[in-house]
C-alpha cells in the first residue's frame, strides 16, 4: 500500500477524485451527494444510539451521580457507578493507553471501522451538520447550481439559514459537553441566568460553541485529512489483511460506458460524487479514505441497474482484492492479543489495588522536633481522604510497637462522599530512651478495610 495519498493536479475547479486538499494546500470543499443502501441505514442507526447514549449518560444516575460526570472544579470524577479524585489521576495512564491500543487493534482488524462509524466527527457531522445543509441547499446537483448563479436574495436567506440552524446545533452540542463537566442541574440554572452570573463557564460556552460551529460549518473533513494524527498512521496500522473498503480491480478494469469494455465499472463516477472526503476509491486506499462505505452502497445500486453483482466496490482486504485469500489470523494480531490481554491484567491489578480512601502522615511546619523537660515531641497530621460516593466512618489506631507515645485528639470520625479531613497528633518519647530515628505506623481503619499510614519519629541524644 501506498503510504502518501496522491497529489492531484491543481485547476481552478474541483476536479471529482482529486481529494479535498490538492498540491498547493488549497481546500476543494466536497459537497457529496445523497446515497442509500445496507451501510447508509446500518451507520444512521449507530449514529443515532451513539448521540442518544451520549446524551444520555449525563441523566442517568448510577449511585446517586450522573453515569459520566467530570467534577473538574471540586477534582471529583465518577464514571459508571465508580468514584474517583484527584489521587486516582495515575489510572488515567491505563484508560487512555487502553483506549489507545485497542483503536490500534481494531485498525489491524477491522481497517479504520473507527473513522466511518463512531468517530465523533464524523458522527455528528453526518448525524447533524449535513442534513441541515442538505434540507436548506438541497441534494448536491441543486447546491452545486446555486452556488455557480450569482449572489441573490435566494442565496442569501439560505446561507443565513443555514448557519444560524448550524449555531443552534453548536450550541446544543456544547451544552451537553458541559454538562459533563458541571451536571445538568447546573447547566440549566446556568442557561436561566444571566451570563455575568458565572462568566467563566458562558465564557467557555461561547468558546466550545464556536469551536464546534468553526469545525462542522467550515472545517469539516480537512480536520481528519490535515489534523487527526490516525489518519496519517494508517499506513502502518493497515495490512494486506485488514479489512478495508476497496475496488476491485480485476473485476471492474477496463473501465467504461456499458457494453464497450469487459470491465464492471461504467466509470459513472457515483463513487467519487457521494464520497466526504472527495476522493476516486478506484485509486486505490488513501490517506483521506475514512472507510464510511457511502462508495459501497452507491456503485452496489449502479450495479443492481445495470444487472451485475454487487460489490464491485466492498468491504474486504487488500489481498482479497487481488484475488488471494484474507488471512485474519497472523503474527501482528497474536502479538497485539499478547500485549492486550497483558495491559488488562495489569490495568484490573491497578483498579483492584485501588483503596476507597487515603491515609498520610504529614509533617506540620516548624522544627522537626522539641524537647520539653526531657521529653521529645513531634508534630505531625493525619490527612484522611474519603474517596467513596457514600459517608465513611475511620477508626484511627496508633501501633505501639515503636515504644513511642501518640497523642492523638480524635481517633473515630466520619467523612462525606468524596469529603477529606486533617487530624493533628503528637508522637512523643523520653529523650534519654532516643538512639536514632524511629518509624511508627497508624492503623486508619474504614470498614474491613485497614491501611498503614507511615512516619518517622525524629529527635537528638542527650
Amino acid at each position: 500500500m501506498n503510504p502518501t495519498r496522491r497529489l492531484p493536479v491543481i485547476s481552478e475547479t474541483a476536479t471529482p477524485g482529486a481529494g479535498a486538499i490538492g498540491r498547493d494546500g488549497r481546500r476543494r470543499a466536497p459537497y457529496p451527494a445523497d446515497v442509500n443502501g445496507r451501510f447508509v441505514l446500518a451507520r444512521r442507526v449507530v449514529y443515532a444510539a451513539l448521540i442518544a447514549i451520549w446524551v444520555a449518560l449525563p441523566w442517568i444516575p448510577i449511585g446517586g451521580h450522573p453515569a459520566v460526570f467530570l467534577d473538574v472544579d471540586r477534582r471529583q470524577f465518577f464514571l459508571f457507578g465508580m468514584t474517583f479524585n484527584a489521587q486516582d489521576v495515575w489510572l488515567l495512564f491505563f484508560a487512555l493507553t487502553g483506549v489507545g491500543f485497542l483503536l490500534v487493534y481494531a485498525t489491524a482488524l477491522l481497517g479504520r471501522v473507527w473513522c466511518g462509524w463512531a468517530c465523533p466527527q464524523t458522527v455528528f457531522l453526518e448525524a447533524l451538520f449535513r442534513p441541515i445543509e442538505r434540507l436548506v441547499n438541497g441534494p448536491r446537483a441543486t447546491a452545486l447550481r446555486r452556488k455557480s448563479l450569482p449572489t441573490s436574495f435566494d442565496s442569501v436567506w439560505r446561507a443565513v439559514v443555514t448557519h444560524v440552524a448550524y449555531v443552534i446545533a453548536a450550541a446544543l452540542v456544547a451544552h451537553v459537553f458541559l454538562a459533563y463537566f458541571v451536571s445538568l442541574p447546573r447547566v440549566f440554572a446556568m442557561v436561566r441566568s444571566a451570563p455575568r452570573a458565572h462568566p467563566e463557564a458562558f465564557a467557555w460556552m461561547i468558546a466550545v460553541t464556536a469551536l464546534f460551529y468553526g469545525n462542522f460549518a467550515f472545517f469539516r473533513e480537512q480536520l481528519c485529512v490535515l489534523v487527526c494524527p490516525y489518519g496519517r498512521l494508517q499506513s502502518v496500522l493497515v495490512d494486506d489483511d485488514s479489512l478495508v473498503v476497496g475496488y476491485d480491480t480485476g473485476r471492474g478494469e477496463p473501465r467504461g460506458k456499458a457494453g464497450a469494455t469487459k470491465g464492471d465499472c461504467v466509470d459513472c463516477k457515483r463513487c467519487v460524487v457521494v464520497c466526504p472526503t472527495g476522493i476516486d476509491i478506484r485509486e486505490g486506499l488513501q490517506l483521506d479514505c475514512i472507510a464510511c462505505t457511502a462508495c459501497i452502497d452507491a456503485c452496489d445500486a449502479i450495479m443492481v441497474k445495470l444487472g451485475r453483482p454487487t460489490g464491485l466496490v466492498r468491504y474486504d482486504s487488500l489481498r482479497g482484492l487481488r484475488g488471494e485469500k484474507r488471512k485474519i489470523l497472523r503474527p501482528r494480531l497474536f502479538v497485539y492479543t499478547v500485549l492486550l490481554l497483558v495491559g488488562a491484567l495489569v490495568a484490573t491489578f491497578a483498579f483492584g489495588h485501588r483503596t476507597s480512601f487515603e491515609a498520610n502522615v504529614v509533617r506540620l511546619p516548624g522544627p522537626p522536633y522539641t524537647r520539653d523537660e526531657g521529653m521529645l515531641r513531634n508534630a505531625f497530621e493525619l490527612h484522611l481522604v474519603n474517596k467513596s460516593g457514600k459517608p465513611e466512618a475511620f477508626t484511627i489506631e496508633p501501633d505501639s510497637s515503636a515504644n513511642v507515645d501518640f497523642v492523638v485528639p480524635i481517633t473515630n470520625l466520619e467523612l462525606a462522599p468524596l469529603a477529606d479531613r486533617r487530624v493533628p497528633f503528637f508522637v512523643t518519647m523520653p529523650q534519654s530512651r532516643f538512639t536514632a530515628d524511629r518509624p511508627f505506623l497508624l492503623r486508619v481503619r474504614v470498614g474491613n478495610e485497614t491501611h498503614e499510614a507511615r512516619g518517622v519519629f525524629l529527635g537528638a541524644r542527650q
